[in-house]
């Protein structure tokens, strides 16, 4: 199921990028002390009592005619229509305003559950602000300081308790769901369009046309596949339409949702950084990842082209080197054929379970290839592996001192691991414990 989605909404000046600094625990946000000064939709993870959610710092709201107020109130609009809960802050130095029930009113329109937070009440004397705020009508209001990390605590008690209850999975257990992710302009809808046979989604040459995730459930060859269509993601400060600057997180949460996830780069433009930077939502994820070079029929190729491309994408996607690499074109079908049988293998291969003596076998017959490394007079033991979880794989390996498994010798194991089992597409984990813990 994806995470929550929180939205800190309020006009200017409220102080909605210091509690959004606060929430996500580092400063991710512009603040300064003049209003309307975050200009574009922030979003991170965050945690609270075990419970991971998204947050979104957004423009401030403000009812007047000028463009930038126009604009951070309809990008607010978006982070509401978005939202599964709702910070609404406000200013307690100030007072309520007349923008304040603007916002109010705003915020009763979406439906959503809306926490009211009444921001600089930086001390006890100031608690008395608070009360006026009750006439907004949305219920309870927290006094809390951003400045100084006061109230926060019982206030995301109170958004946790909103969050959406989870959901049974709605699709049958061995359906293979697919994101399909990559900047604007790729061709993602028009490889959703090749893989299903049809125009099920809209294709244009315009970047962005695509809005939000589309699910598209199919058959082949006996299994059960849904491709999910995402928005592309552009780089922040290039983005210009108000609804491309949700993408990414709609691209986070689908790939949440997904088994694997086919990045997209074009052929004809090669790997720009933003690629990358995609690739690497998709890794830190945990899902199963192949890399798409689409429009490979536009390119002019000699028989070593492909090789060279490869070897590229393995030198910038040095993190996904374990992701296969198809080359194809969704416009001619061009190689289409072998896009769903390496899905499938990628999915089975995220699934994959080891027999503990199986995995133990090739643990110690990797240490006696190459013997643990030392430090300080002290060598790495291995006392035992065992495989705990799936999607991705993850392997624990109990040792004498976790702090002895350096990454090199970390990546030897996980080579070895992969020469064994085939893990091809799928990321794999491996975790040093104490051998008592």
């Amino acid at each position: 199921m994806p995470k929550p989605v929180v939205a800190i909404v309020g006009r200017p000046n409220v102080g909605k990028s210091t509690i959004f600094n606060r929430i996500v625990g580092e400063r991710q946000a512009i603040v300064e002390d003049i209003p309307g000064v975050t200009r574009d939709r922030i979003y991170s993870k965050a945690e609270w009592l075990n419970r991971e959610f998204y947050v979104i710092d957004t423009g401030g709201i403000e009812i007047g005619n000028e463009p930038l107020l126009d604009q951070m109130r309809e990008q607010a609009q978006i982070a509401i229509d978005e939202a599964d809960v709702i910070i609404f802050l406000v200013n307690g130095r100030d007072g309520m305003t007349g923008a304040d029930e603007e916002v109010a009113s705003i915020l009763h329109r979406s439906k959503k559950p809306v926490i009211l937070g009444v921001n600089k009440i930086d001390n006890f004397e100031m608690r008395d602000r608070i009360y006026e705020f009750y006439a907004l009508g949305t219920g309870e209001v927290f006094g809390i300081s951003g400045a100084h990390g006061l109230g926060l605590g019982d206030l995301l008690d109170e958004v946790i308790h909103h969050f959406p209850t989870e959901q049974e999975e709605e699709y049958e257990e061995d359906t293979i769901r697919m994101a399909v992710i990559g900047r604007p302009n790729v061709g993602k809808s028009s490889l959703v369009n090749a893989v299903l046979g049809e125009e099920r989604v809209i294709v244009s040459d315009i970047p962005g046309t695509t809005r939000d995730a589309i699910d598209t459930i199919f058959e082949k060859d006996d299994q059960e596949y849904v491709l999910i269509d995402t928005a592309g993601m552009r780089k922040r400060g290039k983005v210009y339409e108000t609804t491309e600057k949700y993408s990414v997180l709609r691209a986070l949460r689908a790939m949440e949702r997904s088994d694997v996830v086919l990045v997209v780069i074009n052929g004809e433009e090669g790997i720009r950084e933003q690629d990358k930077k995609i690739a690497g939502y998709a890794h830190e994820a945990g899902r199963a990842i192949l890399i798409i070079v689409n429009k490979w029929d536009a390119i002019e190729k000699d028989d070593k082209t492909m090789a060279r491309f490869t070897e590229k994408i393995r030198e910038e996607f040095q993190f996904l080197s374990y992701a296969p690499v198809l080359f194809l074109s969704a416009k001619t079908k061009q190689r289409l054929q072998h896009l769903l049988p390496t899905v499938k293998q990628a999915a089975d291969n995220h699934n994959l379970r080891v027999p503990t003596n199986v995995l133990n076998d090739v643990i110690m017959d990797a240490v006696i290839m190459n013997p643990t490394p030392t430090e300080n007079n002290r060598r790495l033991r291995i006392n035992y592996a065992t495989q705990v979880a799936v999607a991705p794989p993850t392997i624990v390996l109990f040792v004498n001192d976790p702090e002895l498994l350096h990454f090199s010798y970390e990546r030897y194991l996980e080579n070895k691991l992969r020469e064994a089992f085939h893990f091809e597409g799928t990321p794999l984990k491996i975790i040093a414990r104490k051998k008592n813990e």
